[in-house]
Order: structure tokens, then sequence, then C-alpha cells
């Protein structure tokens, strides 16, 4: 990989933890302390994957099938600052929701249709999500760069949704006395780690639109 693609890679990386700051990782949370989690978090895990890749390639396909010159290259860029500046503002709208919502108490009792279909709906439906996912589709494309460099995102996402799980695993009952504390500091500090990240990544696009 040349130094431009890897350095592009990296820049796209750092918004996985957009991806899952806020239901998303509180679900996998819960999910990890169900009756049956191992089942249930990995259901979850894949609905999420697939939901990513959905959005993340139609993004990348619609942002290739528009550039074709120098002006469709920077109207591209510009859709990818929209995309940018509307997650920030709906990740800053939402960053006074210290609890979760009342849907959540059910996952742990959860099944595994159930938990599949909540991982595919939350990392592609909700609007941070799939503002984030299309950000980094119509990146891609509007730097030249292949689809496959979105597998790094789509991997590091889903790593970050199975930690829960992945904890539990390793630590087993320890983990249930940690995780309520992650998940709390998620509820207060994850806003401002998300707006940070999405701040850097508008910087960079900027960059690569003016420079």
């Amino acid at each position: 990989m040349e130094d431009g693609q890897a350095m592009s890679l990296l820049t796209i990386l750092p918004l996985a933890i957009v991806m899952i700051a806020g239901p998303q990782l509180l679900s996998a949370i819960f999910l990890a302390t169900s009756e049956n989690w191992r089942r249930n978090s990995a259901s979850f895990v894949v609905g999420a994957t697939l939901s990513i890749t959905l959005i993340v390639t139609v993004a990348y396909f619609f942002g290739s099938s528009v550039t074709g010159g120098e002006s469709s290259h920077m109207g591209l860029q510009i859709i990818v600052l929209l995309l940018l500046f509307f997650a920030m503002v709906s990740v800053y709208l939402g960053r006074e929701k210290a609890e979760p919502p009342k849907w959540m108490g059910k996952l742990q009792s959860a099944n595994s249709r159930s938990s599949f279909k909540i991982g595919f709906l939350l990392l592609g439906v909700f609007p941070t999500d799939i503002l984030t996912s299309a950000a980094v589709g119509s990146y891609l494309s509007a730097n030249g760069l292949p689809l496959r460099d979105s597998i790094g995102f789509v991997s590091c996402t889903v790593l970050l949704l199975a930690l829960p799980s992945i904890a539990v695993l390793a630590l087993g009952k320890r983990a249930e006395a940690f995780l309520p504390k992650v998940r709390d500091w998620m509820n207060t500090n994850s806003w401002i780690v998300n707006e940070a990240v999405i701040l850097l990544f508008i910087l960079l696009t900027l960059n690569n639109l003016l420079g």
C-alpha cells in the first residue's frame, strides 16, 4: 500500500469510535450480560457488520458514479463535509441523554433473532452511524481509494462492538462489575470524544479539498 493510501486509511479508523459510542456499545454491554450472551452477542455483531458494510458500499459506488472530473470530485468532497457536519450536529443534540432508552432493558431477555435485528438497525439506521458510514464510503471514493480500504474501518467498528462479550469471556464475573462503569462513562463523555474525532476528520477532508 502506498504511503498516501495508508495515511488515508488511518484517517477513517478513528470514526469507528463514533460508530459505537452511544446506544450501540450500550446494547453490546446489555447483550454481553444476557442469558444467552454468546449467541446474542454474535448475532448482534453479524447484523451490525452487514448494515455497516452495506451503507459504506452504497455510498462508495454512488460516489464513484458521480466522480468524473475536478468539479465532480470537489462536489463529492463537499458531500463528505456535509455528512460529517450533520453527524456532528446529531452527536451534539444527543449529548444530554444520560439514561439509556427504556427498550434496552429488554435486551437481557433477547434472543439471537432480535439481537441480529437490533445490530442491523442500530448500526444502519441510527442517524450518526448512517451519516458516518456514508462519509467513509464517500471519502474513499472521492480520494480514489479502493472499496477494500473500508475493511479496516468495518473491522475496527465490529471489534469495538465485540469488546463487551470478549471481556465477559476473558474476565467472567469480574466483567459484570466492570462493564456498568464503562456504560456510565460512555453515557457522560462519549459525545465529547465523538465530536473531537469528527472534527479531526472534517479538518482532514478540508485539507484534501483545498490542497
